[in-house]
């Protein structure tokens, strides 16, 4: 009987990005003069969807919003990228938001997320969608919702023979019973080292917490490197995929949804996990030269003409 299932789901948070621009953080007690300012979609889940969908997989997304202004963008957001939204909207809970300092010299960020309605996804809001989860080709989810319903979401796809991938942002502590069923678990270097007190600043170390991950009972590890690219790291090999670049970094805030998001719209459409893990740092790299989160995602014909135009 051939295989039905397609496309990708993800669980996970929508927040109104409200980010702002400025040569350093103020001190407490401080006020600095910023150089820009923008409001737009965000969360690591909604992103990972974008993602996700320009690279040219279906989507559903699995969250919670409330009934207000940022919940209208979201819903606007997805509706716009034909993302199809699994969302309960709440009246007694706001959409979440998230504060994004930008540095206006280097790209780099610094972020705080309050998830509002998306923080009381239960595990039994996770059982109310599992159909949507099983003829799913990939799930993926993080750590921005509650513990309990990423697992659950886990579980589901696990026992459905479901591809799932695991993000494990923002970092937190959480049931080690988790790690058996990822397929694929993608912290980047801090990320890695929280989970396994290896602090990752190369190669090496990085393939030695990879180690420690599979000692867990992950699949793969797929530790995200930041400019250096990625390390697919499994039992039988462990490859260095460089990054890809896409011309001067404009801001690095969704990087590493880009890259999720990409790599599981490849392994949906049959791609190896090489092959989905070049797609995914082409998205990524393409993701940084523009500013933004959601709005920054490229579209899969963007990602496969950088590929092959770099030969990567």
């Amino acid at each position: 009987m051939a295989d039905t299932r397609r496309g990708v789901a993800i669980l996970g948070i929508f927040v109104a990005d409200l980010a702002f621009r400025a040569g350093r953080m103020p001190g407490i007690g401080e006020t600095i003069a910023g150089s820009g300012f923008k409001m737009g979609p965000g969360g690591k889940g909604s992103n990972q969807a974008v993602a996700a969908a320009r690279a040219g997989a279906p989507v559903t997304f699995l969250s919670k919003i409330g009934k207000d202004a940022f919940g209208a963008i979201a819903l606007d957001t997805w509706r716009a990228e034909g993302i199809t939204a699994e969302v309960t909207q709440m009246e007694e809970q706001p959409t979440g938001a998230a504060f994004i300092y930008v540095n206006e010299t280097s790209g780099e960020n610094a972020i705080i997320v309050v998830p509002g309605a998306a923080a009381t996804i239960s595990a039994e809001d996770v059982e109310a969608s599992a159909d949507t989860i099983r003829s799913a080709a990939v799930f993926i989810t993080q750590l921005e919702q509650p513990v309990p319903a990423a697992r659950r979401g886990l579980e589901i796809a696990r026992a459905a023979g479901v591809t799932t991938i695991f993000n494990p942002a923002p970092a937190e502590e959480f049931d080690d019973a988790i790690y058996a069923l990822c397929d694929y678990v993608t912290p980047n270097e801090s990320e890695a080292a929280l989970l396994t007190g290896i602090a990752v600043t190369d190669l090496a170390s990085a393939r030695k917490a990879g180690d420690a991950l599979l000692a867990k009972g992950v699949g793969t590890a797929l530790i995200t490197l930041g400019e250096a690219g990625v390390l697919l790291h499994g039992r039988d090999a462990s490859l260095h995929i460089p990054a890809v670049n896409a011309g001067p970094v404009v801001e690095t805030a969704g990087a590493g949804d880009a890259f999720n998001g990409g790599f599981a719209a490849a392994l949906a459409r049959g791609a190896d996990p090489v092959e989905a893990a070049r797609f995914g740092c082409a998205v990524a790299g393409l993701s940084v030269t523009r500013p933004g989160t959601a709005p920054s995602m490229p579209s899969r014909a963007e990602a496969e003409a950088l590929l092959e135009a770099t030969g990567t």
